[in-house]
């Protein structure tokens, strides 16, 4: 008599059931020894082994809220998106300057050559240092072609300090008119 228990199964006709595996649920129609039939939500009559069903409860109760939180728990985080610098802009300059006099100030036939020359030198270095000052690595002072003493004054201008090596700028971008700033950070 206990070896028939054991094999019975604790289905009973009427009981509803849900499977384990997958989202069936329906009402036990028939269980003979260790095999239930049931009729699906569906109408469609199915077999399953008792050890892939589950009794339905009328007592417990989940609601939506828990449900979402176990969803959530089960999905994956989602994976940030980062921002790839093609290595053109990679290299790119964060910071340009644009020395050109009409850019500093309103009304540039005022001055002379000589107070022109020494706004721009005054700006590059103060631009210069701020760019030290905040880690910038590298700095473009856009200062055009024209004669080319400005640019003679900026080489002059940054060969005082040690920290810097300076180059002619991209040319494709900026033509002949602009000198590039690399500022070593680690000096």
């Amino acid at each position: 008599m206990c070896l028939q228990n054991k094999n019975m199964s604790q289905f009973k006709i009427g009981d509803t059931v849900e499977t384990i595996d997958d989202v069936i649920k329906g009402v036990v129609e028939s269980v003979i020894d260790d095999t239930v039939t049931l009729i699906s939500e569906d109408g469609f009559p199915l077999t399953f082994a008792a050890r892939e069903l589950v009794l339905v409860s009328n007592e417990i109760k989940v609601s939506n809220y828990e449900i979402a939180k176990i969803k959530k728990e089960k999905e994956l985080p989602k994976r940030r998106k980062t921002s790839v610098l093609k290595p053109k802009e990679r290299t790119a300059p964060k910071m340009e300057v644009d020395l050109h006099i009409n850019q500093l100030v309103k009304n540039p036939k005022s001055m002379g050559k000589f107070d022109m020359l020494n706004l721009q030198l005054d700006t590059a270095k103060r631009q210069l240092d701020f760019a030290i000052n905040k880690r910038i690595q590298k700095i473009v002072f856009i200062h055009g072609v024209g004669e080319g003493v400005l640019k003679e004054e900026l080489g002059y201008l940054f060969r005082k300090y040690d920290n810097v090596k300076f180059y002619d700028a991209d040319y494709q971008k900026y033509g002949l008119g602009a000198t590039e700033v690399y500022i070593f950070q680690n000096y």
